[in-house]
């Protein structure tokens, strides 16, 4: 990934979603000779619940053990896919969220698993993911519970959202650099929401020119020359869709290997801050789900 350090940071919670994301960043180090740092935070477990507090007990000595534990496993998970990665393994104590962003604040990338809670038919990426998604500053990859690492498409594209942001513009630093990596096509997606225009036309009985169009494919390829010219040996696949973005994106990345959006939204909220596109990737999408935030120069 250019321009970035060249450590992965992975988080784990000792679930079967930490365990998934562990195999994925784990390959993705050994593919790229990278150093790997696999993060647990222990948690308060009684915050909230003061009366349930064990009196008499060495809360702190049993977190610690059962926060070695989990991070003992975690190097073996990640032994059993890169036999020579020697990843270290970091235990913080205090809020999950604000650990992982300290640690991973200067990686090349924060790998998170995603839960399988699900709600209305969306596997919702969970509350941490989310947020370090939203917020963080380096990217984050959240690695979906649908397919196993092991099992996805070796030969599916890369697929990136363009919009011209400057989030937009690290997400496709990001994707041609992994579809470098990968020996992978890259499909370049630019998405144009036209349903304000069409109702206006539909009423006031007005034809459309193409000229919309012929705008929307002139400004992606503008976004790619650059990028193209850098990386000569990844097959570049440009794809102008007249609708939603989230949907257009979607179906573009079934069967793809990565999916890379980039995070702009506004606002003080996690959401809000995340952008509606980027929630529907990380709540719908079969594939890891790769979300970068602008450069803090840049937002």
């Amino acid at each position: 990934m250019p321009d970035f350090p060249t450590a992965l940071v992975a988080g784990t919670d000792g679930s079967p979603a930490a365990a998934r994301a562990l195999r994925w960043a784990a390959r993705a180090a050994r593919q790229r000779k990278r150093e790997l740092r696999i993060v647990h935070v222990l948690e308060d477990p009684w915050s909230g619940f003061p009366h349930l507090e064990p009196a008499g007990k060495d809360i702190e000595h049993v977190l610690a053990a059962r926060g070695h534990r989990i991070l003992r496993r975690a190097v073996e998970v990640v032994q059993e896919v890169a036999p020579d990665l020697r990843p270290e393994p970091v235990l913080r104590r205090g809020r999950v969220p604000e650990w992982l962003a300290t640690v991973a604040e200067d990686a090349a990338l924060l790998v998170l698993g995603s839960p399988q809670a699900r709600v209305r038919g969306r596997i919702l990426p969970g509350s941490v993911a989310l947020s370090l998604a939203a917020q963080g500053k380096c990217p984050v990859a959240v690695v979906r519970p649908h397919v196993a690492e092991e099992e996805a498409p070796a030969t599916g594209p890369i697929v990136a959202g363009v919009d011209g942001s400057p989030a937009s513009e690290r997400a496709l630093a990001i994707a041609f650099d992994e579809a470098a990596w990968r020996n992978a096509p890259l499909t370049a997606v630019h998405c144009w929401d036209d349903r304000l225009l069409s109702a206006l036309f539909e009423e006031n009985h007005w034809t459309f020119d193409g000229g919309a169009e012929r705008g929307a494919e002139e400004i992606l390829a503008e976004r790619l020359a650059g990028w193209a010219e850098k990386y000569p040996e990844v097959p570049v696949r440009r794809v102008v869709v007249r609708g939603h973005p989230a949907e257009g994106l979607l179906d573009l990345a079934d069967g793809a290997q990565l999916l890379v959006v980039g995070g702009r939204g506004r606002g003080g909220l996690a959401g809000l801050l995340l952008g509606s596109t980027s929630q529907a990737a990380l709540s719908y999408a079969l594939c890891p789900v790769v979300v970068a935030r602008p450069m803090a120069a840049e937002s």
